[in-house]
């Protein structure tokens, strides 16, 4: 079941007399309009706060060269070398 909300806003006469016309040309109501920029506006503002991935970068010259072309395995096996189990 979809709900709808009935709200007033203030928006300048220019913008609502804007809007009103262009509603006009495209033969749709002011209400689709506006939802339809509510609808955009929020999908924008989710992309853009979407998950980030924070920089976790480590001082050093990459990897060692004797690594090079190793198996993911290898360096796993390596790094945790002397770690107990």
């Amino acid at each position: 079941m979809v709900c709808h909300m009935k709200t007033t806003v203030q928006i300048p006469d220019s913008l609502f007399e804007e809007a009103r016309k262009l509603a006009n040309r495209e033969r749709t109501t002011l209400k689709a309009l506006i939802e339809e920029g509510l609808r955009r506006i929020v999908s924008q503002h989710k992309r853009r706060n979407g998950f980030r991935m924070r920089k976790a970068t480590f001082k050093g010259k990459g990897l060692q060269r004797n690594l090079a072309g190793a198996s993911w395995e290898k360096i796993r096996e390596l790094s945790y070398e002397g770690r107990g189990g």
